[in-house]
C-alpha cells in the first residue's frame, strides 16, 4: 500500500528553539532588523518632555488655586459688605423719621411741654430707641458745633457769610445733622461756613 507523501518539510531536531524573552538587547535587534530599535525615543528627550509637562501641570494647578482664593476672599467681603452695609436704603429712609422726632421736640417750649407733658414725654422715648436702634447697625450721627472745621467728607455747605470772630472755614450754623453706618457717610450734616471779611478779602488782594 503506497503512503500520501507528507508535504511538511522535515522539522530538524538538532535546531535549538530560541525564547525571543531570553535573547540578549543585541542578539533581538539583530534577529527584528537594527530598524526596529533605531525609532526608540530618546530617554533623556522623553524625561525632559515629562519634567516640561509636569512643571506646566503645576503651574495650571497654581493659578487655579490662586483663582479659588481669589473668589473666597471676594465672597467673604462681599457678605460682610452685606451684613454691615444691606440696611443702607432702609437706614436712609428713616433718617426722615429722626428728622421729624427732632423737629417736633426742638420747637417745642417749657410752657407747651407743661401742658402736653405726657405726648412729648413719648417723643423722647421714641427719639431714644430709634438713636440706639441706629447704634445697633452702627448708624452714627454727625453733628458738628458752631466753630468746628468744615470737613467736607462729612458736611455740605449750604451758605457762606462773614461772621465776626469767626475763622474762615469755620462752622457758624448746623441746619441738619448727618449720619454715617459704619464710616461709610450715609447723610452730610447741612451746616453754613464762615469766609473772610471783605475789608480782609481786599487787604488780602
Amino acid at each position: 500500500m503506497t503512503m500520501p507523501d507528507d508535504k511538511t518539510p522535515p522539522r530538524d531536531e538538532a535546531a535549538p528553539q530560541v525564547n525571543p524573552a531570553d535573547m540578549t538587547a543585541e542578539a533581538l535587534a539583530e534577529a527584528m532588523g537594527d530598524e526596529a530599535f533605531d525609532e526608540r525615543p530618546d530617554p533623556d528627550l522623553r524625561i525632559a518632555e515629562l519634567e516640561a509637562e509636569r512643571d506646566e501641570l503645576k503651574k495650571r494647578l497654581m493659578y487655579a488655586l490662586a483663582d479659588i482664593e481669589n473668589v473666597r476672599k471676594r465672597a467673604e467681603r462681599d457678605r460682610r459688605d452685606a451684613e454691615t452695609y444691606g440696611g443702607t436704603k432702609l437706614a436712609r429712609d428713616l433718617l426722615s423719621v429722626h428728622d421729624n422726632l427732632a423737629r417736633a421736640l426742638d420747637s417745642a417750649d417749657d410752657a407747651l411741654r407743661a401742658q402736653a407733658e405726657a405726648f412729648f414725654d413719648g417723643l423722647d422715648l421714641t427719639q431714644r430707641e430709634l438713636l440706639q436702634a441706629f447704634a445697633k447697625h452702627k448708624i452714627e450721627k454727625v453733628a458738628p458745633n458752631p466753630g468746628d472745621r468744615f470737613d467736607a467728607n462729612l458736611h455740605q455747605a449750604m451758605f457762606e457769610a462773614p461772621v465776626s470772630g469767626a475763622e474762615p472755614g469755620a462752622i457758624i450754623e448746623v441746619m441738619q445733622a448727618g449720619f454715617t453706618i459704619a464710616g461709610r457717610l450715609l447723610r452730610p450734616a447741612l451746616v453754613g461756613v464762615a469766609k473772610s471779611a471783605p475789608d480782609a478779602e481786599a487787604a488780602a488782594g
